[in-house]
């Protein structure tokens, strides 16, 4: 068995070659004209489009751990910028999951796992000296509900979004069932 790239690098000339991606042709737009923010969870990489019927080329998907915006000028808040002003979505939907990996996520332990991994001590200290504050930017959530409802808060309130419905859900990896925690139709600036 070959090495993962080598691998997926073999299958894509097969793909490409037999013309396999023709479902999936598309513009760069919206069709649904909305932006999901997600976790990167490997069980809603399916089943999320699926139980909201959508397809590709619908939505703007946005994944990372923990589906969280933790600071309101980093990359996913820009991506939710851009979706918007240029891209055309016009909502956001926040969707969190239950059975997170970032739910109890115990910082103390990562970085455990860098020097586990080979990253010296020495490079952590010099990071944590310099101003980045390791516990905080490892630091999970206890609580996903509460975790959607500070997104939610966070991109509702950014000066740069405009007017617009935010609204936060939690999907059951199992199931895929959606259960609505913060419905932005009720809620504007």
């Amino acid at each position: 068995m070959g090495r993962l790239l080598d691998d997926i690098i073999e299958y894509n000339r097969g793909f490409v070659d037999r013309k396999e991606y023709e479902p999936y042709l598309t513009t760069k737009f919206p069709d649904k004209k909305f932006v999901i923010l997600t976790c990167m969870d490997t069980r809603l990489v399916e089943l999320l489009p699926a139980s909201m019927n959508v397809k590709n080329g619908d939505v703007k998907m946005i994944k990372s751990a923990g589906g969280v915006v933790s600071t309101p000028f980093g990359g996913v808040m820009r991506s939710i910028i851009v979706a918007i002003y240029e891209l055309g979505a016009d909502e956001v939907f926040v969707i969190g999951h239950h059975d997170c990996g970032m739910s109890h996520l115990n910082p103390e332990q990562t970085k455990k796992k860098f020097i586990e991994r080979g990253i010296k001590k020495e490079t952590i200290e010099v990071l944590e000296h310099s101003g980045l504050n390791l516990e905080k930017w490892l630091r999970g959530f206890n609580d996903v509900t509460e975790s959607v409802k500070a997104s939610v808060n966070l991109i509702r309130s950014h000066p740069l979004v405009p007017d617009i419905p935010v609204h936060g859900l939690v999907i059951d990896p199992k199931t895929g069932k959606l259960d609505v925690i913060e419905a932005g139709y009720k809620k504007t600036k």
